[in-house]
């Protein structure tokens, strides 16, 4: 790998953080509270689950590799698991039903993780249905829970459509039915990424999957638009790159190195433009390269 773009090294350890914002829309909403969108009740800040934004890595890393067959996506809608785990024993020779010696689950795995680039990276639990003996895939990328910088104020809007659920509405004479709508007037989230060069080793990731991944996180917000999400738009991602698997820092000293600040505190945030995003590069330890990959 070419010292020049070290964000693309597999075989080292990477930390990362990503910025992303909402303006007038639901960027995860909490089915156990009727899609409000997710906030901490007690700081108001709001919130995007980590199975969400993986959700939407999945997807976009699909559609950015095109046909390659190393891209396959094992939690896909529409896709049951048990039938694509059993598809791994019969590639590699395994019966069904039959005892499994470690490397012969050894093998069904990796034929997974080659299949498969959510595995590759997010790992998977692959010990169900007929499959038991494969356990699990601890994948090497892990991903935070985002967080809004400031708090934000969930809006519920009152909404009405011209035509009925029911036919026996229409005939009774009514014309309108109502519902409702969840939306972030504006917020700007912040979550870290973290990358195991050695857990890596296993899964076999390599730079194209790097490429991809760094692609997927400008590009996924175009390919998963909606009128209930409203306009969500990548906003940074930095990536600090360490000389070796193991690492030269703590990852909170390097993550905290990207600063977000309000201009002005005495109003609420309306746009990106009202922040400022600040970049502490100087006496970066020894070891450690920072790369910005989206500005």
């Amino acid at each position: 790998m070419s010292t020049s773009q070290p964000h693309l090294d597999p075989t080292v350890r990477h930390d990362m953080v990503f910025l992303f914002d909402v303006t007038d829309g639901n960027p995860n909403g909490d089915p156990d509270a009727g899609n409000r969108p997710r906030v901490d009740d007690e700081s108001a800040q709001g919130l995007v689950t980590d199975v969400a934004l993986k959700r939407k890595i999945r997807d976009t890393l699909a559609l950015a590799a095109g046909d390659d067959p190393r891209y396959g996506v094992f939690v896909q809608a529409g896709y049951a698991l048990n039938p694509r785990l059993e598809e791994s024993y019969e590639k590699t020779g395994l019966k069904l039903g039959t005892k499994t010696s470690q490397e012969e689950a050894e093998r069904a795995r990796a034929w997974l993780c080659d299949r498969y680039v959510d595995i590759r990276l997010f790992g998977a639990v692959l010990s169900v249905g007929k499959t038991g003996a494969l356990g699990q895939v601890r994948g090497p990328l892990q991903v935070g829970m985002a967080r809004s910088i400031d708090p934000v104020l969930p809006t519920d809007h009152a909404i009405t459509r011209v035509t009925q659920t029911k036919q026996e509405d229409i005939d009774k004479g009514e014309t309108t039915e109502m519902g409702s709508k969840w939306t972030v007037p504006y917020g700007l989230y912040k979550v870290e990424l973290y990358y195991s060069a050695t857990k890596a080793k296993k899964t076999g990731v390599d730079a194209r999957d790097f490429e991809l991944l760094y692609r997927s996180l400008d590009m996924m917000f175009d390919h998963d638009r909606s009128a209930t999400r409203g306009s969500l738009s990548p906003r940074g991602l930095y990536v600090f790159s360490h000389s070796d698997a193991f690492g030269a820092a703590p990852a909170h000293r390097l993550t905290g190195r990207i600063g977000v600040k309000l201009y002005d505190g005495s109003r609420p945030p309306r746009k990106f433009d009202d922040y400022v995003v600040t970049v502490d590069d100087r006496d970066l330890p020894s070891g450690v390269t920072l790369t910005t990959v989206i500005a």
